[in-house]
């Protein structure tokens, strides 16, 4: 009882989305409390990062991530950017990347 097992392709698929988009939003929860604290390079990361997201995050969610991105992009000082087409390994790179900026 209480055990899921995944066992399809997009059951698979999913569950990676899902532990992205999670540690995503924990990772920029995170740095929102130490912005003060935090250089312009990993604000611009934590924007970046917000954006790549937007097109992995459904509902309300997916919503809020453009105004995380500007928000901390305007923290950095630097201009809005274009989304990108992020794939899941690019987003867990950063947030392994970012991780380690935020200690």
């Amino acid at each position: 009882m209480g055990v899921h097992r995944v066992t399809s392709e997009a059951a698979r698929a999913y569950v990676r989305r899902e532990k992205a988009l999670g540690t995503g939003i924990s990772m920029l929860g995170k740095a929102s409390a130490m912005i003060r604290d935090m250089d312009t390079k990993t604000l611009e990361k934590c924007g970046d990062l917000a954006s790549d997201l937007l097109a992995h995050a459904p509902g309300y969610a997916g919503k809020l991530m453009l105004v995380v991105a500007r928000l901390f992009w305007f923290a950095a000082g630097v201009e809005e950017k274009e989304g990108r087409a992020a794939t899941l390994e690019d987003i867990e790179s950063e947030l392994e990347s970012l991780e380690k900026a935020l200690g």
